[in-house]
């Protein structure tokens, strides 16, 4: 299957750069997979749609402030090797630099970022992003992102960050900051911190909306997956085989397992919000027998795109994602048909649905 093979056409008027409020007020496509039909409704409409013991499983992960703006300095130790004098009067006296954080690795102090504009680093620069908070240069990766050694540990990297940087919202929202930004960009239910981009089918919810499904008998767990940004990057190859998933860290605790597993016995429906808690779960369930899931803290880089067999998942919330993204693959092996998939989009092109993170929702059954 080509990667071309999941483009649209979207009029750049329907990105939604904002979000609407309420938050449950957006439009739900309520998609019938089975008989392939679709419904117009909004979301807090969602209450009609689920019944009593219904497990809706959600991404509990926080969004952190991962954009950081900083000056570049050029470590002694390597002026007048790397760099002319020239050069290095430049960079001492000009570099203003955005650094991503994207994920903490295994070694003490250690990120790996991506910078803008990436070719003014070089091994052994510094980064200051303020008086008590820098980073040095350690190592240029060939897929374009940076290594970088902090001073302090993945904690103490996310206290300062959210001192000093920025919500990093995606790069379609062209609005730049709003009021309100800093709480809308993230579910009402975050809790454990750590994407640098949020689970977005969960900026649904609203406190009252969740009352209302749990007095309706709905039952509720959850997973931490703390979202990257090859999320949202699209796929670069032709072929689907020939792409590579990046790793995300996520968790299940061994109380949410036994919820989503009790309810799989009892042939209740497993929901899921978002992209997010699919790959979590049904990349968990892989390594087991039967449809299954365990207690689980690691990276998982599951790719799933149509001809995937589902084992846990039996309806999907989401958002109407980027074209040739690997989460509309994902949708698209959910409903079982990419041509109804994209028939879907196209129905909410034509009704003016809102697309992307601030846009509106897709119930899946």
């Amino acid at each position: 299957m080509k990667t071309k093979d999941f483009d649209y056409e979207l009029p750049e008027d329907l990105i939604a750069q904002t979000p609407l409020e309420p938050r449950d007020s957006s439009y739900l496509m309520v998609v019938d997979k089975k008989h392939q039909t679709f419904q117009h409704e909004h979301f807090y409409d969602i209450v009609d749609f689920l019944q009593a013991g219904d497990v809706l499983v959600w991404n509990n992960s926080k969004v952190f402030k991962a954009r950081l703006r900083g000056k570049v300095v050029l470590d002694e130790k390597t002026a007048g090797v790397e760099l002319s004098i020239k050069s290095t009067d430049k960079i001492l006296n000009a570099s203003q630099i955005e650094i991503f954080l994207v994920r903490p690795m295994e070694n003490f102090g250690v990120w790996k970022v991506l910078a803008k504009p990436g070719k003014k680093l070089r091994l052994g620069m510094k980064v200051i992003f303020a008086d008590d908070f820098s980073a040095e240069v350690i190592t240029k990766e060939t897929d374009g992102t940076v290594l970088m050694q902090f001073n302090e540990n993945d904690v103490e990297v996310r206290a300062k960050a959210n001192k000093y940087g920025e919500v990093p919202t995606p790069p379609y929202i062209k609005s730049g900051k709003f009021v309100g930004l800093e709480e809308r960009y993230q579910t009402v239910y975050a809790k454990t911190e750590g994407s640098v981009a949020a689970p977005t089918a969960g900026f649904h919810f609203t406190p009252e909306l969740i009352k209302k499904l749990k007095n309706k008998g709905v039952e509720f767990a959850e997973i931490t997956l703390h979202v990257g940004l090859g999320t949202f990057l699209p796929i670069k190859v032709d072929k689907l085989e020939d792409h590579k998933m990046h790793s995300e860290w996520v968790e299940l605790s061994d109380k949410n397992a036994h919820i989503i597993n009790h309810a799989k016995a009892d042939g209740r429906r497993v929901i899921a919000v978002g992209t997010t808690t699919v790959r979590t779960l049904e990349g968990i369930s892989q390594g087991l027998e039967g449809n299954v899931v365990g207690p689980w803290q690691g990276d998982i880089n599951i790719f799933i795109s149509p001809g995937f067999k589902f084992k846990i998942i039996d309806a999907l919330i989401t958002n109407f994602h980027l074209p040739k993204s690997t989460l509309l693959m994902l949708v698209s092996a959910f409903v079982g048909s990419r041509e109804f998939t994209l028939q879907c989009y196209e129905e909410a092109v034509k009704e003016n649905y809102r697309f992307f993170s601030f846009g509106d929702a897709m119930l899946i059954k």
